[in-house]
C-alpha cells in the first residue's frame, strides 16, 4: 500500500475454470442435511493462485483487497462477495522463526474480508496451540463458521499430484501473437497503482489521499472531473474523503449515484476559494445540493469536468438562498470588529501580553456577531491591525 511497507506477492498461475456448483451443509434438528446448489454450474471462473509470501492475516486481506480492486477496475467482475462473484481461499500454516513452512490447512469460500481476517487469525492460533501441545497438523480443507468465529475440518486435503491433472488431447496448443498482446495492453485503462503515483506526482496529493482516490475507477474519474473543473486537487480529495464519502456510506450509494455531479462540487469549491462562502457555509450548501439532487447512475469521464453556467448558478443561488454568503463589505465588517473590541478589553490585554488564544477568542466573537458570514482570515487581519502588539 502507498505510504506503508509494501510486500511483493508472487503469482503461481491464473487459470480459467467452470463453476461446478457448491455443497450446502445445514443442521436440521438432530440431523445434518447436505444439498447441492447447481445454480452457478458452468459459470466461468478465473482462479489466481499465489505463493506463500504473506506473513499475517492482515497482509493476506490487503492482498485480497488489492485483487478485488483490480478486477473491478478492469470491469471483469462486479466484486460482489456475498453473491459469490469474488471468493477467497486461504492456505494457512505456521512455523518457528527461520524454520521450514508448516503443514497447511485451506480455508474455503471466504465471502467477506472481515471473515477472512477472523478465519486466518483463528486458524493461526489453533495451529500454534496444537503444536505447543505436542500434536501434529494434518493437511485439510476447512470451513469458517462466522457465528462461532472458528474453523472446522471438512475433508482431508490432497496434494497437487493427487488431483490427477492431465493434458486434454483435444485441445491444441494455444499460440498468442505478440501483436494481440500489445493491442490488449494498449486498450487497458491506467491501473490504480500507476494512477495513484500520477496523482502524487502531478497533483501533489499525499500518498494516503492518492490511494483513497484510486479505490475504484469511478471514484478516480469523479476526482479527475472535479479537479479539472476547479484546479484544486487537494480540496477535491478532502471533500470526497469527507462530506461525499460520509453521505454515500450513510445511504449505501456508489459514487456513480452521487446526486451532486463533479462539476457542481467543483463550482462550490471555487466559491470557497474565492471567499464567497466559508468552509462551514459550504458544507451547509452541500447538504442542500445533496438533498435537492437526484440519485441516479452517472457515467463519469473527462467530459464531466466542465463547470457550466448552470452549475455555477445553482451553487450561487443556493448560497444566496440559505444566507451563507460571506460579508464583502469591509466597512460593515470593521464595525463588527470595533464592537467586539469595545466589549472585550480583557482579551485585548491578554493578547498584548502574548496570549495568542485571546486573539482566537476575539475572532470567534466577531464571527458570532456577524452570524458566521465574515471571512475568518479577514477578521484576523483586521484585529491584528487594530490591536498591534
Amino acid at each position: 500500500m502507498l505510504g506503508e511497507q509494501r510486500r511483493s506477492v508472487t503469482l503461481t498461475r491464473a487459470h480459467l475454470e467452470e463453476d461446478a456448483g457448491k455443497s450446502l451443509h445445514e443442521g436440521l434438528g438432530s440431523h445434518d442435511v447436505s444439498g447441492i446448489d447447481l445454480n452457478r454450474a458452468g459459470t466461468p471462473l478465473l482462479e489466481i493462485v499465489s505463493e506463500p509470501d504473506m506473513r499475517s492475516a492482515a497482509e493476506a486481506v490487503a492482498y485480497a483487497r488489492a485483487l478485488h480492486t483490480l478486477v473491478m477496475w478492469l470491469g471483469i467482475c462486479d466484486g460482489n462477495m456475498q453473491e459469490g462473484s469474488f471468493r477467497c481461499d486461504a492456505n494457512v500454516s505456521v512455523r518457528k522463526p527461520g524454520g521450514p513452512l508448516g503443514t497447511r490447512r485451506e480455508i474455503k469460500n471466504l465471502n467477506s474480508f472481515r471473515f477472512m481476517l477472523q478465519a486466518i487469525e483463528f486458524e493461526i492460533d489453533w495451529q500454534i496451540d496444537r503444536l505447543e501441545d505436542g500434536l501434529t497438523i494434518e493437511q485439510a480443507t476447512v470451513l469458517f463458521d462466522p457465528d462461532r468465529g472458528e474453523t472446522r475440518a471438512m475433508r482431508s486435503k490432497e496434494d497437487a499430484q493427487d488431483y490427477r491433472y492431465f493434458p486434454d488431447p483435444d485441445l491444441p496448443p494455444l499460440v498468442i501473437a505478440p501483436q494481440w498482446v500489445e493491442q490488449v495492453r494498449s486498450a487497458m485503462p491506467e491501473l490504480p497503482g500507476a494512477m495513484a503515483e500520477r496523482f502524487m506526482r502531478d497533483d501533489g496529493l499525499p500518498p494516503y489521499d492518492a490511494e483513497m482516490m484510486t479505490q475504484s475507477l469511478a471514484l478516480a474519474r469523479y476526482y479527475e472531473a472535479a479537479r479539472d473543473a476547479c484546479k484544486q486537487p487537494k480540496l477535491v480529495a478532502n471533500w470526497l474523503m469527507g462530506e461525499v464519502s460520509k453521505r454515500l456510506n450513510a445511504k449505501g450509494l456508489t459514487i456513480e449515484q452521487a446526486p451532486v455531479a463533479p462539476a457542481t462540487l467543483a463550482a462550490l469549491i471555487r466559491r470557497v476559494v474565492d471567499g464567497t462562502v466559508s468552509n462551514n457555509g459550504a458544507r451547509q450548501a452541500f447538504d442542500h445540493l445533496w438533498a435537492a439532487g437526484r440519485i441516479q447512475e452517472r457515467p463519469l469521464s473527462k467530459d464531466s469536468a466542465d463547470v457550466s453556467i448552470a452549475d455555477s448558478v445553482v451553487v450561487d443561488e443556493t448560497i444566496e438562498q440559505l444566507g451563507l454568503k460571506q460579508m464583502s463589505d469591509s466597512g460593515a465588517l470593521e464595525a463588527f470588529v470595533d464592537q467586539v473590541l469595545a466589549a472585550n478589553p480583557k482579551s485585548i490585554d491578554e493578547y498584548k501580553a502574548g496570549k495568542d488564544k485571546a486573539l482566537n477568542a476575539l475572532v470567534g466573537q466577531v464571527m458570532k456577531a456577524c452570524q458566521g458570514k465574515a471571512n475568518p482570515t479577514q477578521i484576523n487581519e483586521l484585529l491584528r491591525k487594530k490591536v498591534p502588539r
